[in-house]
């Protein structure tokens, strides 16, 4: 074999060996991708199905059932009166889908519990047939502790659900409470909640999101439940 068949040899398994190696890549990109949309499915819209219903829904596509509050609803108890994601978004499976509750409709007037002691305001409420929500302390130097500040809802409105948040006089200590749900809320409103407790939102990011009515936030961090102080930064996704 002369030098330029040698050549010619070396160049030739050396274009066969590029090929088979960009295919392998290739290959592996597509199924690396198509695993990926593999775990995504739709969330369905489970507003009207009973809790076992969308349990049993939401199980059929591998994602799971997580209740983040109850309100009073038209709608019969125990029945999905709102859901996060909403309907058509891609979830990935074994996420968690967050509903609310109904508990059937139910007049009830908000008691004033505003300058009363706290023991005073939960017997008051036990008594409307309310329990207490949030209580978070805040320091004031001309208030005794344990009375009253806030309330959210106010006096006089008439429940949308059975908790009622307190902002409490406190000792002049740090206070820490849990972070509350803000998904699904007006950005007005979540504000509002956030300064009755003496928090307040560090980073506001708007985005594009049909899905969800202009103005509603639709992501928050921290999430539910975490332990946040007045110090802690609230970051949170408003729909555009």
């Amino acid at each position: 074999m002369t030098f330029g068949e040698r050549l010619e040899w070396l160049l030739r398994m050396g274009l066969l060996v590029f090929v088979l190696a960009a295919a392998a890549f290739l290959s592996a990109v597509m199924t690396m991708r198509f695993a990926i949309h593999g775990r995504e499915v739709e969330m369905p819209n489970l507003v009207g199905k009973t809790s076992a219903e969308a349990m049993a829904i939401l199980q059929g596509r591998g994602l799971h059932l997580k209740v983040v509050d109850r309100v009073y609803d038209a709608l019969p108890a125990n029945s999905v009166a709102r859901q996060s994601p909403p309907a058509g978004e891609q979830m990935k499976v074994s996420q968690d889908a967050h509903v609310v509750l109904s508990l059937g409709s139910q007049n009830v007037m908000i008691p004033a519990v505003t300058g009363e002691s706290l023991r005073i305001a939960r017997i008051q409420l036990l008594q409307s047939g309310l329990q207490m929500g949030e209580v978070t302390s805040f320091f004031k130097p001309t208030a005794q502790p344990d009375i009253v500040l806030q309330q959210s809802p106010a006096s006089g409105t008439r429940a949308s659900s059975p908790r009622v948040d307190l902002l409490v006089a406190g000792n002049g200590r740090e206070s820490a409470y849990l972070m509350p749900w803000l998904v699904g809320m007006p950005l007005s409103d979540a504000d509002h909640l956030l300064l009755s407790g003496g928090l307040k939102i560090s980073k506001t990011t708007f985005s594009p999101s049909p899905q969800w009515p202009k103005g509603t936030v639709i992501e928050q961090i921290p999430e539910l439940g975490s332990k946040v102080t007045a110090d802690t930064g609230i970051e949170i996704v408003v729909s555009q």
